[in-house]
């Protein structure tokens, strides 16, 4: 059981998989949950901006897809443990870039420059992430493939 984890091609992408869904989940329900508190602010910090008339529907957008995000990098936890594959992780790590761009997006339109930047380590992990889950996904049916080869 130990020998597992210490397998960097099974270990890593879990972990990544655990540090997006904690991200995304958290972040997802904190909108959620501060729901009223968050489309006051936003309205405020998009108040000079083009967006300012689509500020529901963005919070709405962004909750959604953060939670849905951390939703499949969690469950691919256990798909990376018991089948050894990470499409799950890396379906919901290619959702967690698109939801970081979304959000670096509005954050340079509203010259929050401080908090694009902020977003920027976010989305080189989010990038390294998806990288790891795509070659464990392909390591996974690449030997599949020549297991069945061999029969």
């Amino acid at each position: 059981m130990f020998s597992f984890f210490l397998q960097p091609i099974l270990l890593l992408p879990i972990l990544a998989s655990i540090f997006l869904a904690i991200l995304f989940l958290q972040s997802g329900l904190d909108k959620v949950f501060s729901w009223q508190g968050n489309l006051s602010w936003l309205e405020s910090h998009f108040s000079k901006t083009f967006l300012r008339g689509q500020v529901k529907i963005m919070l709405g957008v962004i909750t959604l897809t953060e939670v849905l995000a951390g939703i499949l990098c969690a469950l691919g936890v256990f798909e990376i443990l018991f089948f050894k594959t990470a499409v799950l992780s890396l379906l919901g790590g290619e959702l967690a870039t698109l939801t970081l761009v979304m959000l670096f997006f509005g954050q340079r339109i509203a010259q929050d420059y401080v908090g694009a930047a902020g977003l920027v380590p976010y989305f080189v992990m989010s990038i390294i992430s998806n990288i790891m889950f795509a070659l464990l996904t392909n390591y996974t049916f690449l030997q599949k493939s020549i297991n069945n080869l061999s029969l």
